[in-house]
């Protein structure tokens, strides 16, 4: 990979976009399988895996608990054996970063030791994202949790089982970490959901997953990563052209909920093809482009793409379902709204929506990316429409490198597309 400055000029593309795009596994699935893989009772070799900041996380804190785990990054695998749900370390300090899948799942995966001790922390951003609801879930199965935010101490007591009650309303990770673990009670425990609406997708990715898990055989295959399909998705509706992206499932027939960007694709440029399992999406340079109104609340990692392409769409761009957003690696929310309006443009925000109308691009913007991952990629691919029609880059991302966290090569693969439209 390209090492990346710490403020990175996006060049435009001064052609139609064409080629294909491998994309990496997905996050979302990588770390419940390796939960589940954990929880099992065979060596499982998960193929297909991502590597990035958030899953070597995890590999890194099921080691410190005593788990078996082989990586090979060429490869693209990881094999770890379980345990049926032992925790062979009682004692260890996991630092789980900003990786919010780890945070939850871990929490409660080693809430099965009948008697261990673990120090949690994360980075900043971490301490600032919810973790207490599931914490006070624990705590009604007999854990001890020395506070509701990191960084906290965690005693462990084992499931008793039984019926315990959960706020997933702020994060729906909290309802999936309690259903991978729920199975090693002692006696069956049910979950009873309180508070608000919990986004349903990832739920129903982790009970599909509880289903296939153990596998059949040693091997369990990840799906490319829906999300990060979405920026190379949209690619085509900023500089015309077409992208191939091979292995991707349309909505309702893989994991993952965010495929429904695919939908968004639809409302604001037209069909994509879908032939011998490769999806394209295809735009003309200068085609309409559909300003839409959207519900995000099933899919909103996804949200920022399109709210990041909106300027160049015909019409205002309305987008709700979005108020937990301001709870994830920052307030998305507020994030987007300002630099939006660095841009030019005017941009309506509501606890749970926000309304761009476009207006003229300004140049020479730099993003910030508040280190989230998915404003340097949304943005990213915004900086790639030719704005003065000589390819002389306008738009520049800072900390273009917390990319890592779920798609580190993302700059690179960017790079080759538009080497390869020339």
């Amino acid at each position: 990979m390209i090492r990346l400055p710490d403020k990175l000029p996006i060049v435009p593309f001064t052609k139609p976009v064409r080629g294909n795009v491998i994309l990496p596994g997905s996050k979302s699935i990588t770390n419940r399988a390796l939960i589940l893989a954990a929880l099992g009772t065979e060596t499982v070799t998960l193929r297909g895996a991502l590597f990035s900041r958030d899953t070597r996380i995890m590999v890194a804190a099921l080691k410190q608990l005593g788990f078996a785990v082989e990586t090979d990054e060429i490869f693209l695998t990881i094999t770890i054996t379980g345990r049926g749900g032992e925790i062979p370390v009682r004692e260890a300090q996991l630092d789980i970063g900003n990786a919010g899948t780890a945070a939850r799942f871990l929490t409660a995966f080693v809430c099965l030791r009948p008697d261990g001790v673990y120090y949690f922390d994360g980075d900043e951003a971490m301490r600032r994202r919810p973790i207490g609801a599931l914490l006070e879930a624990l705590e009604s199965q007999g854990a001890v949790a020395s506070a509701r935010s990191f960084p906290f101490t965690l005693k462990t007591a084992g499931l008793h089982g039984g019926t315990v009650e959960l706020d997933a309303s702020e994060s729906s990770q909290m309802l999936s970490a309690l259903l991978m673990v729920a199975p090693h009670a002692r006696t069956p425990l049910q979950v009873t959901l309180k508070g608000g609406a919990v986004a349903r997708p990832f739920v129903e990715m982790t009970e599909r997953m509880l289903r296939e898990f153990p596998c059949s055989g040693t091997e369990y295959e990840i799906e490319c990563d829906a999300t990060a399909a979405s920026y190379f998705l949209a690619l085509p509706l900023v500089t015309g052209g077409a992208v191939n992206i091979p292995g991707l499932h349309p909505p309702g027939e893989g994991l993952q909920g965010d495929s429904q960007f695919l939908k968004v694709i639809e409302q604001v440029s037209g069909p994509y093809a879908n032939c011998d399992t490769i999806i394209t999406v295809s735009t003309t340079p200068g085609a309409r482009l559909r300003g839409i109104t959207q519900d995000f609340r099933g899919f909103s990692d996804t949200f920022l793409t399109l709210a990041a392409i909106a300027p160049l769409l015909d019409g205002p761009t309305k987008i709700s379902g979005i108020a937990h957003t301001r709870k994830q690696e920052t307030d998305r929310v507020a994030g987007m709204a300002r630099e939006l309006t660095k841009l030019g443009q005017h941009v309506i925000e509501t606890e749970d929506s926000l309304e761009i109308l476009p207006r003229p691009l300004t140049s020479d913007v730099e993003i910030e990316t508040y280190h989230d991952h998915r404003f340097a990629m949304s943005f990213g691919i915004l900086g790639c429409h030719d704005l003065h029609g000589d390819g002389r880059p306008w738009l520049t991302i800072k900390d273009p490198s917390c990319c890592a966290k779920t798609f580190p090569a993302f700059f690179d693969v960017l790079a080759r597309l538009r080497a390869e439209s020339h």
